[in-house]
């Protein structure tokens, strides 16, 4: 009882060390085999829904298996770090970027608290061998985050933490240290189908199903190739990912502005005319997003995407 006393302090502690360096939740799964997601994931590459995505059929056993990526893995830590910002675009007719790419890139600023929690984890709490994630390795983040008690997974596949809604990036730590771990939260999605009926492109085939090759953001970021022909006019203006399904989410009624300074909008994105926009040249494109997660797409990405969403008369 002493033991289970003992580790239960330990995680109160290492959660309240995740708040303090700015994180918006924590929860703590065993690192078991995820068996389900495992054949979710399996099914999901079998229909090709993973379109140009091939790094996703690599490595499927590691991304089930935690021990896979740290030898005596014994628990899953999982972060949250609220992204919803207080102002958006100004111009309502401006090529639409989705939320969580107005500032800095977030891998690298989730990714920096997570490494300064894990050497606390290490000096304080026990001596842990463990690694983190952002996005960059082969592990179901929104699974662990489930199993951790933070949330659950949408219909639009999204996590959904039901104090905060699903604008929130994902950080994961894995260690070797056993931990106090958290109940599953039960979905609560009832019967509601809104983000299944707004997306424009019926990309959500199913509850928690998603197909890739009709998602806007997959189209407008992870696309090599052009964007179908058949979607025009159905982005929505979208030009950089997509919040569509999280926008008309419920749950989402109750987000509140972030207070992570480091993901502040870019000086200017914000009052981006579309005229700005549509006439920007690659200098332009380098400058205005400079250490930016809208820098993945390349400017000749970004102007396939702009080509593609172009009103005629413009």
């Amino acid at each position: 009882m002493k033991a289970m006393e003992n580790l239960s302090v330990q995680s109160s502690m290492i959660k309240a060390r995740a708040f303090k360096l700015g994180f918006d939740g924590c929860g703590i799964a065993r690192a078991d085999m995820l068996k389900d997601d495992a054949i979710y994931l399996s099914e999901w590459l079998s229909r090709r829904y993973h379109a140009g995505m091939a790094y996703m059929k690599k490595y499927t056993d590691v991304r089930a298996d935690p021990s896979k990526l740290v030898e005596d893995a014994c628990s899953v830590i999982s972060l949250l770090l609220n992204y919803y910002p207080d102002k958006t675009q100004i111009d309502p007719e401006a090529p639409v970027v989705a939320k969580y790419a107005y500032g800095r890139d977030y891998h690298k600023v989730v990714k920096n608290k997570l490494k300064r929690l894990l050497n606390y984890i290490d000096s304080e709490i026990a001596p842990a061998n463990g690694r983190v994630f952002v996005d960059s390795a082969p592990v179901l983040q929104k699974a662990w985050a489930a199993r951790a008690g933070l949330g659950w997974i949408g219909k639009n596949t999204c996590l959904i933490a039901p104090q905060m809604g699903s604008f929130c990036f994902i950080g994961t730590m894995i260690v070797n240290i056993p931990l106090h771990y958290d109940e599953v939260v039960t979905a609560s999605c009832g019967d509601c189908t809104l983000c299944m009926e707004a997306c424009p492109t019926q990309a959500i085939v199913a509850p928690r199903v998603l197909d890739a090759r009709r998602c806007i953001a997959y189209l407008t970021i992870e696309n090599q190739s052009g964007i179908p022909e058949e979607l025009a006019g159905k982005l929505q203006n979208r030009v950089f990912g997509c919040d569509i399904c999280q926008d008309v989410c419920p749950w989402n009624h109750r987000a509140v502005a972030h207070q992570e300074k480091d993901i502040e909008p870019l000086p200017g994105i914000l009052e981006m005319s579309r005229f700005d926009w549509h006439k920007m040249d690659e200098e332009q494109f380098d400058r205005m997003f400079k250490g930016s997660a809208v820098k993945r797409t390349g400017f000749a990405g970004m102007k396939r995407n702009l080509d593609f969403i172009k009103p005629r008369n413009f």
